[in-house]
């Protein structure tokens, strides 16, 4: 299962690389808490998905951050950022582009010109995804999975990288339309924001309500992140942790043999293999961004909960009994402990 023996990425020029890697993931961190106050896991996450040419789903309460964190990181990355305000009335073409007809004034000549949308960008920002319908909301699918998009027949490809991070507010749900399972699954994570500590508040007050201008500092540029990508995939992982990504991700299947008893009682449809890509994909980034050359089984159960909470489907005893995906998860990592060494 390992891409590289581990002496690999300690030799020659992957040892710059890493070094590299390692100080501009400092530097990002350091850069963003110039002006986000706390939330280490959320942005850690994001961070991981960024490495790993990913999306990212952000759920949060109003005020928590959300733009300002995303708005924020685009600057930090040296990236084009672009925001879209979903809102029930917007279009697909408002996100994709759209052709107009354009006349020649000399010639009197009429033709097709494709005026790009705000997905032609590095980091959109999909603000309140869960406002606008389902037939704009899909227009998003094909420029995640395959970077390109789909307008009157013709195709245009997105330069990478390309980032979709979008948000959703988890209350006022009148009005909203619930993302499709399909696109959940495109996105990497659902990272979830919440309040902050009474101390960070303070912090939160002495940036935000005095003359003091908290900008970030570009430190790095799309390049040096595709080069960063490429890195985080020849990160070694042994059979052994591999095999337990798979573990998790099929126990979360009420169909599989190896599922628990609990999973069985209140799952109805659990995650496709998409997120063992997925989990052993970031696992490799969140072992490279701590300084170490090879994945480990914490690595895999650190990003069980924002990998998995989006991808299963609780039932209704489930609801009945109150229990959420985050409980349904805790629960299938006590039932499957990492093996011991």
């Amino acid at each position: 299962m390992s891409t590289l023996p581990i002496q690999t990425l300690e030799t020659g020029d992957l040892k710059e690389r890493v070094a590299r890697f390692q100080k501009i993931r400092d530097e990002i961190v350091t850069q963003v808490h110039r002006v986000i106050v706390g939330q280490d896991e959320v942005i850690e996450q994001v961070m991981i998905a960024l490495f790993v040419g990913g999306h990212c789903l952000i759920t949060g309460l109003p005020g928590t951050a959300k733009t300002l964190l995303v708005r924020t990181l685009a600057t930090i990355l040296g990236l084009d950022f672009r925001r879209i305000q979903f809102t029930p009335d917007l279009m697909p073409s408002d996100i994709t582009g759209t052709d107009i007809i354009e006349e020649d004034p000399g010639t009197g000549r009429r033709t097709w010109t494709f005026v790009p949308g705000p997905i032609f960008a590095n980091v959109l920002l999909a603000d309140e995804i869960n406002r606008t319908p389902p037939k704009t909301q899909s227009a998003l699918l094909e420029a995640m999975q395959e970077l390109s998009c789909t307008v009157r027949g013709n195709h245009y490809k997105i330069r990478p990288p390309f980032f979709v991070l979008a948000t959703q507010n988890p209350i006022e749900l009148e009005g909203t339309y619930p993302l499709p399972e399909a696109q959940l699954d495109r996105f990497i994570f659902n990272v979830l924001l919440d309040y902050l500590s009474a101390e960070h508040e303070i912090e939160v007050l002495d940036l935000t309500t005095t003359t003091h201008l908290s900008q970030a500092d570009t430190v790095t540029n799309a390049e040096e992140i595709l080069d960063f990508q490429k890195l985080v995939r020849m990160v070694p992982i042994a059979d052994s942790v591999a095999r337990y990504a798979v573990q998790l991700v099929r126990g979360t299947r009420s169909t599989d043999v190896s599922a628990p008893d609990f999973i069985k009682k209140y799952v109805n449809f659990g995650a496709s293999v998409r997120a063992a890509q997925n989990l052993v994909l970031t696992a490799k980034a969140r072992a490279l961004m701590q300084g170490r050359y090879h994945v480990s089984y914490q690595d895999i159960q650190a990003l069980v909960r924002p990998i998995l909470r989006h991808r299963i489907l609780l039932n209704f005893q489930a609801e009945s009994d109150k229990l959420t995906q985050d409980d349904i998860l805790k629960k299938l990592l006590e039932a499957m402990p990492a093996p011991r060494d």
